[in-house]
């Protein structure tokens, strides 16, 4: 899903990203637990990736774990991928945007949620824009 156009550098991301986008997509920061505008938003439509709008998630997938973070149980296939992450003396699942490679959040299994994968992927709300699915309006 790789596209040569959705690699930019860094001085390109600085430019089209607000600078808390850049921290959180390009550095791998994480957003304050509950503030994001996607925590507690469901609605029927596709999250994309804020960085370069691929499709990411189906708000069919979308769960309230209560974390803070919007929580989703599974990604669009091959538009999420996993890499493992040991900052901060832990070793969690990073997940990032397949075509873009910006940083979406963290992936955690096991915790029991009632979905059909047990998993649940954390995401930060900066790292994406919702697209209303308009055939389910009205």
């Amino acid at each position: 899903m790789s596209d040569s156009n959705k690699r930019k550098s860094e001085s390109e991301w600085r430019a089209i990203l607000s600078p808390e986008q850049f921290r959180i997509l390009r550095q791998k920061g994480t957003e304050p637990a509950g503030t994001g505008k996607y925590d507690k938003f469901f609605q029927d439509g596709v999250y994309a990736c804020a960085g370069c709008g691929a499709p990411l998630y189906k708000s069919s997938t979308k769960f309230n774990s209560g974390c803070g973070w919007p929580a989703f149980f599974d990604a669009i296939p091959g538009a999420v991928e996993r890499h493992e992450d040991r900052s901060y003396g832990m070793r969690r699942i990073e997940i990032t945007c397949a075509a873009c490679g910006g940083h979406l959040g963290h992936l955690f299994k096991g915790e029991g949620f009632p979905t059909p994968t047990d998993e649940r992927h954390c995401v930060n709300s900066i790292s994406l824009n919702f697209v209303e699915d308009k055939d389910k309006k009205n």
